[in-house]
C-alpha cells in the first residue's frame, strides 16, 4: 500500500525515514499535543497526508506512544536517585527474575543493563529519605546482589525527553 500524496510505501518493514518524517518525529516531541492541520503546516504537509505519515510512525513503532510530561517536584517526588547494582549470578533465571521484581517497582523510570564496573543502573525517584528507604528494602530483597551503590541528585541541569532525530 502507498500513500500517493507522498509516494512513500506504507508499513514496510526497516523503512528509512524520509526529511518530512524526521520533521514530523521533531515537531511531535517537541509537542505531542498539536492538531494534525498545525503538524502538517510545520512540515509543510497538508493533514491528510502528514495524519497518514503519523499513524504509519505509530504502526512501524517508530512512535511507540504520546504522554503528558509531569514535572516530578511539583507532584512530591522531589529525589532522584542512581542506583547502581552489581551481582555475582549472571544466569538468565537471576536476570529475569530481577527484570520482573525492577519492571514492577513503579519508583524506578529507568532500568539499564550495562557494561562496564556495574552491571545494572537504576534511575529511582521518590518523595523522601525514609521513602528511598522503603524501595532500598524491596530492592535488596528481591534477589541476592553483590552490591547496590545509591547516588543522590542535588540539582537537574538538563533533562530532555525529545531524541537528536539524526539527518537522512
Amino acid at each position: 500500500m502507498t500513500d500517493l500524496a507522498t509516494a512513500v510505501p506504507l508499513h514496510e518493514p526497516n523503512r528509512r525515514l524520509d526529511a518530512i518524517d524526521r520533521k514530523i518525529l521533531t515537531v511531535l516531541q517537541e509537542d505531542a499535543s498539536l492538531s494534525v492541520a498545525e503538524i502538517g503546516d510545520r512540515v509543510g504537509l497538508s493533514s491528510t497526508p502528514c495524519w497518514k505519515r503519523i499513524q504509519r510512525l505509530e504502526a512501524d513503532g517508530v512512535i511507540l506512544r504520546r504522554v503528558a510530561l509531569v514535572d516530578q517536584n511539583k507532584i512530591g517526588l522531589g529525589i532522584s536517585v542512581f542506583v547502581s547494582v552489581e551481582s555475582s549470578d549472571h544466569s538468565e533465571a537471576w536476570l529475569r527474575k530481577f527484570a520482573d521484581a525492577v519492571s514492577a517497582m513503579p519508583e524506578v523510570m529507568e532500568f539499564y543493563r550495562m557494561a562496564g564496573d556495574v552491571d545494572y543502573m537504576l534511575r529511582v525517584v521518590v518523595a523522601d529519605m525514609p521513602s528511598y528507604d522503603v524501595f532500598y528494602k524491596k530492592l535488596i530483597s528481591a534477589v541476592p546482589l553483590k552490591n547496590v551503590t545509591s547516588r543522590f541528585a542535588m540539582e537537574k541541569i538538563k533533562s530532555v525527553t525529545a531524541l537528536p532525530v539524526p539527518a537522512a
